[in-house]
């Protein structure tokens, strides 16, 4: 039985908060190589742009992060009242005179840990204490600005689920709270982690602290140079430098969204002026740090919800028109809060209290407080940048949050509800809350409701391309020949990230109509669109191709093979990697790439599974089940090592141990119609009423399938049940008519029947 790859599409991004306060000191940590690129520092701008350079250095983008001080503590941190615990170990913020330190007093004794980096500032301060290694690590207690407390900072970041199930919290020493790979330049300027995998060293260097005027303009020497050189009041026409004046908003957005956005990069190599679909891609609803209508979860960083927002994809508006190069509001000052909006809304604006039918000068009476209300992830601030209307419908469906009960906290959602319909005839909430069910569907693998998935993501008009390309995502696992259809009219969307979901949900069609959309998309305009399309074709070899198209599906694999070293330093890009050699048959060189996602990450388990299947296909079936064992030590309950584990031992006809394996599987994974397949045909030896059960649910989460249900159908009549294994017999002829075992079992049991006396 084939056993299924699993392949991580998009890596957790950042931890840390790309929003942060500003400074301008210089870093020790400064490399010569910066100034070889040109980099000349921000101190440089100040001789012309004295006022910017001072807006600049007191931002939350020039204070991101800043070294931690003696003076900085004084003017900013409170003393910690009491320890923070987390298991058995006591942590303590020592702020007091000169170094800070954290101070960790635990089973095994004391640490002390120096404060060296102050990360973010607005609503949080995460600090930075250096480890083995050259990893800088984000410690264990953050300070609530707001609050004036201190807190645990991994276990702020869990997230809590509707109905009460909430996520894990991880060490503070995990990976996903390194400074030097987790915050991936969002808080520095030009960083350089200089990791080398050999000995799994950082040996990180940054030209400043917080995000200089070179981030968003490049290298500036050269620009100082030009105009240093330039007769007194004349302008050179070569500037030197990267301006934004003639930007599209898609550039402007694009510049921004690098660090305000949930990805996973393609490159490492964005510049200001790039599409940011050539270099990153974008995380949906697919991802559980959304709620089913796209209002924020967890941590999302903004640019996800605002590509939802009607506003953005009218395609004037732009970061910058709402904030200052700096990251501040423009529109702070209460005469000027709906100003915003002016612009495209002026009759709304210029009367605002009959469109919100709140009084003059109330919060309730702005723009932002309805469109864009502020939530709380990890005790920092976001506003919902989708810029949707209040939807109290999806809070009663979906427990998203809607912004009339944050301001009426007495009120529940029914009311609101209730009251939105009375103001507004329309029901606004209607098509909001269609395309969320669709997403909670897919997110439960309800197929249900897939032909009008499959209409949504084909609609023209009033189609979201987040929403696409979620459920894109999302309907390969159905399994449902419907889908291919849908997916070859998708690879050709005018949009990318639409044209780049499709591409990799066509990695497992087998059809000529998908390898040729594939070899298409291959040569997109986009980055993204190639080395999507480029993966799905790895595992695909000798294919008839003339010379041209030889050559752009070889560029794409380039392309696709550099975009999974692009993060060197996560375990991810070498189980994809992995991954890759596995769909090219390299099964030597797959388990060597997942060998070294294990080295940087020993619990990853997806990582386990595969290398087992990687070994199983070479023969070593002893090799293949340690490493499943090892997978299943680190998650008893992980429905692929269990179901793979099965597998392998029903292949040594230890069906007991794979019987067992596959309930698990089963229990975890109760949409995994391959287990319980597995389970009909183990269980069919001494207990086929049971077998039945199993055939029965594999059958109806699979209907797509005639295996499962000729299976059903062959087991039925063995029990005697023969007039519904007719019937299902039938059902499979009619809906695949070239289905030839179903054909001929029918055959067999109208000639019982006539033999029957």
């Amino acid at each position: 039985m084939k056993r299924a790859i699993l392949f991580i599409t998009s890596l957790a991004v950042v931890f840390c908060s790309a929003q942060a306060p500003a400074r301008d000191n210089k870093s020790a940590n400064t490399p010569s190589a910066q100034q070889a690129q040109g980099y000349a520092g921000s101190q440089s701008c100040r001789e012309c742009h004295e006022k910017f350079y001072q807006l600049w250095s007191t931002s939350r983008h020039g204070l991101a992060m800043q070294p931690y001080t003696a003076e900085f503590a004084r003017t900013q941190l409170t003393a910690q009242q009491k320890d923070v615990l987390i298991g058995k170990t006591r942590y303590r913020a020592e702020i007091g005179k000169g170094q800070g330190w954290v101070t960790e007093t635990g089973p095994t004794g004391k640490k002390k840990y120096p404060i060296a980096h102050a990360l973010g500032g607005k609503n949080v301060y995460y600090f930075v204490t250096p480890l083995e290694k050259g990893r800088l690590q984000t410690l264990p207690v953050a300070y609530d600005v707001n609050k004036k407390d201190w807190f645990d900072t991994a276990a702020s970041g869990i997230r809590h689920f509707p109905g009460g199930a909430a996520g894990e919290q991880v060490s503070w020493k995990d990976p996903a709270y390194t400074f030097n790979t987790s915050c991936y330049s969002c808080h520095v300027s030009q960083l350089s982690s200089n990791y080398d995998l050999k000995t799994d060293t950082y040996k990180t260097a940054w030209a400043e602290p917080g995000i200089n005027c070179e981030t968003c303009h490049g290298p500036s020497a050269e620009h100082n140079r030009v105009f240093r050189q330039a007769p007194k009041g004349q302008k050179p026409q070569d500037i030197k430098i990267i301006s934004w004046k003639n930007f599209t908003p898609e550039q402007k957005n694009a510049a921004c969204s690098i660090c305000h956005a949930k990805m996973s990069p393609v490159t490492a190599t964005f510049a200001p002026g790039d599409r940011f679909f050539d270099h990153f891609d974008l995380a949906t609803l697919e991802d559980p740090d959304f709620y089913p209508d796209g209002r924020d979860l967890g941590e999302n960083y903004t640019t996800t919800s605002w590509m939802i927002s009607p506003c953005a994809k009218a395609g004037k508006l732009n970061c910058v028109s709402c904030h200052t190069s700096s990251g501040r509001y423009r529109f702070k000052a209460e005469e000027k809060a709906n100003d915003a909006c002016l612009p495209c809304h002026e009759n709304k604006v210029k009367d605002a209290p009959a469109h919100t039918h709140h009084k003059e000068g109330g919060a309730g009476n702005k723009c932002i407080s309805c469109h864009m209300p502020m939530t709380s992830f990890a005790r920092m601030n976001r506003t919902d940048h989708s810029m949707l209307p209040p939807t109290p419908a999806a809070t009663i469906a979906y427990q998203s949050p809607n912004a009339c009960n944050q301001c009426h906290t007495d009120k529940d959602a029914a009311w609101a509800d209730k009251v939105v319909r009375e103001w507004r005839p329309r029901d606004y909430q209607a098509p909001l809350l269609q395309r969320a069910s669709l997403v909670d569907a897919g997110r439960k693998r309800d197929w249900s409701k897939l032909p009008e998935m499959l209409t949504y993501i084909k609609m023209n008009k009033d189609r979201d391309d987040v929403f696409a390309t979620s459920l894109i995502r999302m309907i390969p696992a159905s399994g449902d020949p419907r889908v291919v259809p849908v997916l070859l009219e998708a690879v050709k969307d005018p949009s990318p990230l639409v044209r780049a979901a499709a591409a990799e949900a066509l990695q497992n069609v087998p059809t000529k109509d998908a390898v040729q959309a594939l070899v298409e998309a291959a040569g997109d305009d986009y980055r993204l669109v190639r080395v999507r399309a480029a993966s799905s074709l790895s595992g695909r070899q000798d294919l008839p191709l003339d010379e041209a198209q030889k050559k752009t599906v070889e560029a794409a694999r380039e392309e696709f093979l550099a975009s999974l070293l692009s993060r060197p330093d996560q375990w991810g890009s070498y189980y994809n990697l992995g991954n890759y050699y596995l769909n090219r048959g390299d099964f030597k060189q797959a388990t060597a790439s997942y060998d070294t996602a294990l080295k940087l990450e020993p619990r990853a388990v997806l990582a386990m599974v595969n290398e087992s299947i990687a070994y199983a296909r070479l023969g070593e079936n002893q090799r293949s089940s340690d490493a499943l064992q090892k997978a299943l030590k680190v998650a008893p309950d992980n429905a692929a090592a269990n179901f793979n584990m099965g597998l392998l031992r029903a292949e040594q006809n230890d069906l007991k141990q794979a019987e067992n394996h596959l309930r698990a599987a089963l229990k975890a994974d109760p949409q995994m119609a391959q287990a319980a397949y597995n389970l009909c045909v183990i269980t069919a030896k001494d207990r086929l009423d049971e077998a039945i059960g199993f055939c029965r649910k594999a059958s109806t989460l699979r209907p797509d399938d005639p295996r499962y249900a000729y299976t059903l159908a062959f087991y039925l009549n063995q029990n005697g049940n023969k007039d519904e294994a007719v019937s299902t017999l039938n059902a499979i002829v009619e809906k695949h008519p070239t289905y030839r075992d179903a054909q001929l079992l029918l055959q067999r049991i109208s000639k019982a029947k006539d033999a029957t006396p």
